[in-house]
């Protein structure tokens, strides 16, 4: 099992969601995050005077899928949170060494 880990700019969240939805996954844990890479935030202007924001708003999806599926996944999160512009995003792959489902107890792929 892998844990895929995706950093995406929020506006791309629904079009990601439809696209594992489209390859068959079900179930992902979205968690509203904050931060910069290379964009470094910008300026803005707020009752005439000038700010830095140095975090940007992101989104943060991470789901646990077989070693099957990785690939699609992967791409069908690239293609759906691309912009062609600075900040689309990171995805990060790791690997799960165990799950378990709370209610019924099943473990590995059986829980996921």
């Amino acid at each position: 099992m892998k844990k895929i880990e995706a950093i995406i700019k929020p506006f791309k969240l629904d079009e990601v969601k439809e696209a594992l939805h489209d390859i068959g996954l079900q179930g992902l844990t979205v968690t509203e995050a904050k931060g910069f890479g290379r964009q470094k935030g910008h300026t803005e202007l707020y009752r005439g005077a000038e700010y830095v924001v140095d975090f940007l708003p992101k989104v943060k999806i991470e789901l646990v899928i077989e070693d099957n599926l990785v690939e699609r996944a992967v791409e069908a999160i690239q293609q759906a949170a691309h912009t062609g512009r600075i900040g689309d995003g990171k995805i990060f792959i790791s690997n799960v060494e165990e799950a378990i489902r709370i209610r019924t107890g099943e473990r590995g792929s059986d829980a996921i």
